[in-house]
């Protein structure tokens, strides 16, 4: 039976120009049905991709891909474009190890022209595209393709305003997915674009414009015509702003009617200069789990198709929640605490914060440097306001964090969810930068926790603290540890020793203090007693402590932060700044963008799990003690 599958036969966009109106629409529903079979199975973005598929279909009939290009901002909603592409047959690998990425990715296919991952950027490269095409003298249709809540991004309008000034002949796709189609409206609408973008029509009001221009008379007929006209579509036509801004508008249309998206995908191939196509759809459509819970199955965990519930939901608490609760306690004792998030109450935690204390709730939308600036405001004003975002996305806002809050010492606290891998969202999603450019702003500190009690107590600690301050922890469940009833304030730059050996030191921060742990239990089999530390802090870091390391003769630190300016750096140059000289093992996150894939394989591929780090301990020791029996024969130390 599923070799009668319309969708088997479709290897390239190219094969659905045949098809008809009927064939369409059952593809539509094939595709559905292989969108929810494979997210229940590997996790992912189910709600966007649902609600793009007759979008995506009427898109690639439109255009001729790959010469034309697609940039699809964020790019979660890709996965139509990927079935029809040819990795129809890989479908099944989606967002696993090697397999397809859940994101555009160039080195998988021609078809993807960029890879994405954050919001807001389709309209600035697919610009930059247009610039690029017009310059070789090329004929290519450039299309970004951007959601309503993508539109809130600053970058976007930035974008918007550019592209209206250079008049570059290029689409902007505007899936908006949260209001509902008023028929006479949209009819009306449509109509009007039609007209505003039929060749025949913009060819004869030019000529009539420019015959009666040629009399006094005639002339003042166009003025009072234009400023009728432009009174008329102010109160009528919904896409003014794009409009004011040189864009011609189309739209609002039904994204759900392939043939409606074919024909305005056509009419504004056909004009030069540039075009907003405003399609309206719904998040999740076609599966009642999605569409009652779009936010749920935005992106979701491996689910069961019947009771959308995610498998296996029992086990520790995360720490986004250990966050979300300890935020709460804290608020109901101090009125001054306030919350802030970019678009993600419920992904940072923050939704019972939101439900608790509105008025002390603020989601700006996708909106970071935004957030941050608001942030600053607010502790100029005698609140205190607590900023939770994702890592990956802290990164868009470093100009503000430098400039608005740390350059004048006010109190903000940064809590930065998803910090480390991430896994299958792979390299745009994994939070391994921020302990490098967070150590760099003047005045801030960092702390990581190692367990969700830890997360409650540095919480506690840093809504107490003056200046700015960063707490980053990971995504999904802690250790399984109990949160406290009664929070401790931690003492600034100290760290916990957890056990005392000799020989070795190994110095763990956030996760990796687990792993160091299991790390001094295997080395156990081996004769080996090593120190193991939660470093706690990053900045400042505990430099009696570092000290203290030094005298074992080995220090390994291990994070789940790049190797460059981490953890381990931050231990080098304390140890230079004390005149102490110690064989230092750095275990981090390589140099290079990490792929996506199952935590697992990820941390094993880059060094990361408690075997991989007691064989780089033990190579070191081995490399130390023969580098000493050859200094003992005289012989000349090996390099390595």
């Amino acid at each position: 039976m599923c070799a009668e599958r319309i969708l088997d036969a479709i290897d390239s966009p190219a094969d659905l120009t045949g098809l008809e109106v009927g064939q369409l629409e059952q593809l539509a529903a094939e595709i559905r049905t292989e969108l929810i079979e494979t997210v229940a199975d590997t996790g992912g973005h189910l709600a966007p991709n649902l609600g793009v598929v007759e979008l995506t279909l009427g898109l690639h009939r439109a255009l001729d891909c790959p010469d034309d290009k697609i940039v699809w901002d964020v790019g979660h909603q890709s996965y139509v474009h990927k079935l029809i592409t040819g990795r129809r047959d890989r479908f099944s690998t989606l967002r696993t190890y090697g397999g397809v990425c859940g994101f555009p990715k160039r080195s998988e296919s021609p078809f993807d022209v960029h890879d994405t991952g954050h919001a807001s950027t389709s309209i600035s490269v697919a610009l930059g595209m247009a610039c690029a095409r017009d310059a070789v003298g090329g004929t290519e249709t450039v299309v970004a393709v951007i959601g309503d809540g993508s539109l809130t991004g600053g970058m976007a309008f930035e974008a918007l305003n550019h592209l209206g000034h250079l008049q570059k002949r290029m689409i902007v796709l505007l899936n908006d997915n949260e209001m509902s189609i008023s028929p006479n409206v949209g009819a009306l609408s449509g109509y009007l674009a039609r007209v505003r973008l039929d060749r025949r029509y913009r060819r004869l009001r030019d000529d009539v414009e420019t015959a009666l221009g040629r009399t006094r008379i005639g002339a003042a007929m166009v003025a009072a015509g234009e400023a009728a006209k432009e009174s008329v579509k102010q109160l009528l036509v919904p896409g003014m702003l794009f409009e004011e801004l040189g864009l011609k508008y189309v739209g609002p249309i039904d994204g759900h009617d392939i043939t409606q998206v074919e024909k305005a995908i056509r009419l504004a191939k056909d004009v030069d200069g540039p075009v907003i196509v405003h399609v309206v759809t719904r998040k999740g459509k076609g599966y009642t789990h999605a569409e009652d819970r779009p936010d749920t199955f935005h992106g979701i965990s491996p689910f069961s198709i019947e009771s959308g519930k995610v498998n296996g939901t029992d086990g520790p608490m995360s720490y986004t929640e250990a966050f979300g609760r300890a935020l709460v306690a804290e608020s109901e004792k101090d009125e001054r605490i306030v919350a802030i998030t970019a678009a993600m109450p419920s992904g940072t935690g923050l939704a019972s914060f939101a439900e608790r204390f509105p008025d002390r709730f603020f989601d700006v939308g996708i909106a970071e440097e935004h957030a941050v600036g608001l942030a600053a405001g607010l502790a100029s004003g005698g609140r205190v306001p607590v900023v939770a975002i994702y890592s990956t996305f802290m990164q868009r806002a470093y100009d503000q964090l430098i400039m608005d809050v740390a350059l004048q010492g006010l109190h903000v606290v940064f809590c930065l969810d998803r910090a480390g891998l991430v896994g299958e969202d792979g390299p745009t999603h994994h939070g391994v930068f921020d302990l490098t450019f967070l150590r760099a702003v003047p005045g801030l500190s960092i702390m990581a926790p190692s367990n969700e009690a830890e997360m409650v107590h540095m919480l506690h600690t840093a809504l107490r603290m003056n200046g700015p301050v960063a707490i980053r922890y990971p995504r999904g469940a802690g250790e399984g540890v109990a949160l406290p009833t009664e929070p401790l304030v931690l003492e600034t730059g100290r760290a916990d020793v957890r056990r005392e050996g000799s020989g070795v030191a190994i110095l763990g921060i956030g996760s990796m203090v687990g792993v160091a742990e299991r790390v001094a239990d295997l080395l156990g089999e081996d004769e080996i007693n090593p120190s193991v530390v939660n470093m706690r802090w990053v900045k400042p870091i505990d430099l009696e402590t570092v000290a203290w390391a030094a005298s074992h003769g080995l220090i390994v630190t291990v994070e789940e932060n790049t190797g460059i300016g981490g953890l381990g750096a931050a231990v080098l140059e304390a140890l230079s700044d004390l005149g102490l000289s110690v064989p230092v093992l750095r275990l981090a996150v390589p140099d290079c963008f990490v792929t996506h894939g199952a935590m697992k394989q990820l941390l094993a591929e880059i060094g990361l799990t408690p075997e991989a780090v007691r064989g780089a301990i033990l190579g070191k020791l081995m490399d130390a003690r023969g580098t000493d029996e050859e200094r003992s024969d005289g012989g000349t130390p090996r390099r390595r």
